[in-house]
């Protein structure tokens, strides 16, 4: 890659012009859609008991995605999003990370957060918004955050985690820590000026971060192609600030991968940022807000069925005799029972106290925080049937 150096670059006489033909950008894939490898491709480190946890965590995540948007439709839960379609992207690539290396996740990592050991009642919890969520009730379903597995807890506000993952990383490289950071965001999240900021300062001080895109088509409900972005993808963003980039296919386990696993070798031995453009589709609406018939059709959702990433992983450990498909339903039917008795006991826990309001805000509440929070109270015990989860625990 030609390198800036006081703006000896190379010269020429006759106007030269590029733009986005000018770099073409091969997506790396290793699985293909029917269950077979790629004849002479570059296979990542892998042996059957990854592979299986990697197939399990997805079976659970797509499980529990279906679970609780129908949970949602009910009433019992206020919001969700789900990863249908997307779940290879997750969690193969926190296969390839080190437990210690740090997550920064957007709204479909749920995955990545189940590899690292997330336990269904803990889902549950913060769906739930009760007293044993480890958020304490403060976030919004899907919202997650776990210090212990060093998964930074999800923000609402789009690509705020992605300048974060790069201090982040800086941080990391300054201590020397053998860890890298890496942050999942939508392509979407890339129209954000975080993110040009992020990947500018990443590649500047040349930081262990990996960041990762999960390009599934749509920004809610606008197209990525012609009404995101006019030139190839995100991946060529990363060419122009100077960060390794490589683009693969998102719903290939193997590709995810292989990629991530050097994308972290980079990142760890070579203090090198990494972009990877993960060529997705998001086969559920944005969230539980969503209706996705209004712009787009059911032809093409059918035509991104065949590239299931779920489907395509099972085809291959079938093929290897690692897996039938009374394995594939029996282990369905276990994970919704798991699921569905884990959200039957979290809707029974209380909701966090009301004095868990004004805690960790500072070493000790103000008595600003204090003289609130007793306004609050009075107000609810004047209207105790607008809070039904509050009125009754107030002291």
């Amino acid at each position: 890659m030609a390198k800036d150096k006081k703006h000896n670059t190379e010269i020429v006489t006759k106007p030269q012009w590029f733009d986005g033909e000018s770099v073409t950008i091969p997506m790396l894939q290793i699985l293909k859609e029917d269950g077979s490898f790629h004849q002479g491709a570059d296979m990542p480190e892998y042996d059957k008991d990854l592979i299986v946890k990697i197939h399990d965590t997805m079976q659970f995540i797509r499980t529990l995605d279906e679970r609780m948007i129908a949970a949602q439709r009910q009433g019992r839960i206020s919001f969700y999003l789900a990863s249908r379609g997307e779940e290879a992207e997750s969690v193969a690539s926190a296969a390839a990370l080190d437990s210690g290396d740090m997550i920064m996740g957007q709204y479909r990592e749920q995955g990545a957060l189940a590899y690292r050991g997330f336990t269904v009642e803990q889902f549950m919890n913060q769906l739930f918004s009760n007293e044993k969520d480890l958020g304490k009730g403060r976030q919004m379903p899907v919202h997650y955050g776990c210090a212990e597995l060093n998964f930074m807890t999800i923000s609402s506000p789009l690509g705020t985690q992605i300048p974060q993952a790069t201090g982040y990383a800086f941080g990391q490289k300054m201590d020397k820590t053998g860890k890298c950071t890496i942050c999942y965001f939508g392509e979407g999240a890339a129209s954000e000026g975080d993110f040009h900021a992020a990947l500018n300062m990443a590649s500047v001080y040349k930081v262990p971060v990996i960041f990762f895109c999960r390009n599934n088509g749509y920004a809610i409900s606008t197209p990525s192609q012609g009404e995101q972005y006019g030139g190839d993808g995100i991946a060529p963003r990363g060419i122009g600030y100077g960060i390794k980039t490589i683009r693969v296919d998102g719903n290939d386990v193997f590709a995810v991968l292989k990629a991530t696993q050097e994308a972290r070798r980079l990142a760890v031995e070579e203090n090198e940022p990494v972009l990877i453009e993960a060529m997705s589709y998001r086969m559920s609406g944005h969230s539980t807000s969503d209706d996705p018939t209004g712009y787009r059709t059911r032809e093409e959702e059918e035509g991104w069925k065949v590239k299931d990433p779920l489907d395509r992983l099972q085809k291959w450990m079938k093929n290897e005799g690692w897996l039938n498909d009374e394995d594939v339903q029996q282990q369905h039917e276990e994970v919704k029972a798991k699921v569905l008795a884990a959200l039957k006991e979290a809707e029974k826990v209380p909701a966090p106290h009301i004095d868990e309001l004004i805690n960790d805000v500072y070493d000790e509440p103000t008595p600003l925080l204090k003289e609130q929070l007793e306004e609050l109270k009075a107000h609810i015990r004047k209207y105790p049937d607008a809070y039904p989860k509050t009125s009754g625990r107030l002291d």
